[in-house]
């Protein structure tokens, strides 16, 4: 009898496992995963769910339009990894950590991201890539000074791509089954820093003297204004080449004579202003060290080498020019 009971016993033993073998843990309610439901279901059954419902959207190319251009971003260009397990597995415990809906009818709803990992600086270089071969630079004008005419090139808008929302974009789509993988984007309009208005008012005055020619010109915002005849220097004092800008100005100037033998008696002497023996005559305009454009008490020197370095312009021009020639007025010697 005792030999049959230990038996009984045993066999108990065995059947009571048997019996309450525990369930596997399943996702609560009202739990989905980019909107697809895995409610009441296992670690293992979500992750066969999302992997069939999404798993190969997630791994196909982004693609990218621009204007008439297509650029295709691979899973293997991000070292793209989407993993199911891992993706149910946040569902579960997104489950777990919800607060129940207590006494409400209504179930609280939770909905996770698929669990999707990238390298880091794959989008960025992306959009680099992007950026760089749809971009059309923006062009600011530009003056460019000639004895005869101030040609401007004009300023162009550029076209670029705005990087700072293409880069959010891409990581949402990349991450987000739901978000169309293949769309368009457009430029936006660069504006130029320079415009011809902005070289107008950058260079109001500008003075050209041709040497070759004998003539001085003047040009107020860009557009020719008036011609002037002039003298330069001779071969032996050349008037300087180049572009300066005018550095003083006077009235009836005094002379400085250099000390140099051509200024014979006033050799370093100051022959004061409005002087008969001042051969600076009316206005003084300097243009760099000792030379300047002045008027002339000999106007038959005009379109002649005469002078020793200096512009010589007649009395009546030099007297009109000068409230028109301010300070600082670009000067383009040639």
């Amino acid at each position: 009898m005792l030999r049959l009971v230990v038996v009984c016993l045993l066999g108990l033993v065995v059947l009571v496992p048997a019996a309450y073998a525990q369930e596997p843990p399943r996702i609560r309610d009202g739990v989905s995963v980019a909107g697809v439901p895995v409610s009441g279901l296992t670690v293992d059954e979500a992750a066969a769910v999302v992997e069939q419902s999404f798993g190969d959207t997630l791994r196909s190319p982004v693609k990218v339009h621009v204007k008439s251009r297509r650029f295709k971003l691979r899973p293997d260009d991000i070292g793209l990894v989407f993993d199911a397990l891992k993706t149910a597995q946040r569902a579960y415990d997104a489950g777990v950590e919800t607060p129940p809906a207590g006494d409400s009818e209504t179930e609280l709803q939770v909905d996770v991201a698929p669990y999707v990992k990238i390298e880091r600086g794959g989008v960025k270089d992306f959009v680099s890539k992007v950026r760089r071969k749809t971009v059309r630079r923006v062009r600011n004008a530009r003056l460019r000074m000639t004895l005869k005419h101030m040609r401007v090139r004009a300023a162009r808008a550029g076209r670029a791509i705005r990087t700072k929302q293409l880069r959010p974009r891409l990581r949402r789509v990349i991450h987000d089954p739901r978000l169309d993988r293949d769309f368009r984007i457009t430029r936006a309009k660069v504006q130029p820093e320079v415009r011809r208005r902005d070289l107008k008012r950058r260079y109001p005055t500008v003075l050209t003297i041709s040497k070759s020619g004998f003539r001085l010109r003047l040009f107020k915002r860009l557009r020719w204004r008036r011609t002037y005849g002039v003298a330069v220097g001779m071969p032996a004092y050349p008037t300087p080449s180049g572009r300066f800008s005018i550095t003083s100005k006077a009235v009836n100037p005094a002379w400085s004579a250099p000390d140099q033998p051509w200024a014979g008696a006033y050799r370093n002497e100051v022959v004061p202003g409005g002087s008969a023996e001042n051969p600076l005559k009316a206005r003084w305009l300097g243009i760099t060290g000792g030379v300047g454009i002045h008027g002339t008490g000999e106007p038959w020197t005009i379109g002649t080498r005469a002078s020793h370095g200096c512009i010589r312009m007649t009395v009546p021009d030099v007297v009109a020019l000068y409230p028109r020639v301010p300070v600082g007025t670009p000067v383009l010697i040639r």
